[in-house]
């Protein structure tokens, strides 16, 4: 497993942190599913004037989740290039200062592309946004 601990707190994007969210664990579970995972607490900036987390807030937070799992099971100076396409759905509202929970995992890592799926829920486990995403990778020879 990649060393990524310079990936956790703002994932060295600044950006991530500015919107409240801390990525605290990347790894491999039990059962062998790669994943990242985020502590999200919503900042204002983050927010519409009704104090609502913007829908391409979440699709920000499930891309970093995804991307960060992915390039957790790649090895050596493998890494993801590009994301190629994601689909974000939200079904509930989030709001600014609620806690928050982000996990994204590999579902499926090919030679070229790899698939991803992440999800943003509250502590209690209600969903609110969900994502898929495909990446294109870039792999030493």
């Amino acid at each position: 497993m990649r060393n990524m601990d310079r990936w956790l707190g703002d994932g060295g994007m600044p950006l991530l942190g500015a919107l409240g969210a801390e990525f605290v664990r990347y790894g491999t579970d039990d059962d062998g599913t790669v994943c990242a995972e985020a502590v999200w607490r919503p900042a204002a900036i983050a927010c519409n004037p009704a104090g609502i987390v913007q829908g391409g807030v979440h699709t920000v937070l499930l891309d970093a989740a995804m991307n960060f799992a992915i390039n957790a099971g790649l090895g050596g100076r493998d890494r993801s290039r590009a994301m190629l396409e994601i689909k974000t759905e939200t079904m509930r509202p989030g709001r600014a200062g609620d806690e928050l929970r982000v996990r994204g995992e590999v579902v499926r890592m090919a030679r070229q592309v790899a698939y991803a799926e992440a999800r943003v829920v509250r502590t209690d486990g209600t969903l609110l946004s969900r994502a898929t995403g495909t990446f294109l990778l870039h792999r030493e020879e």
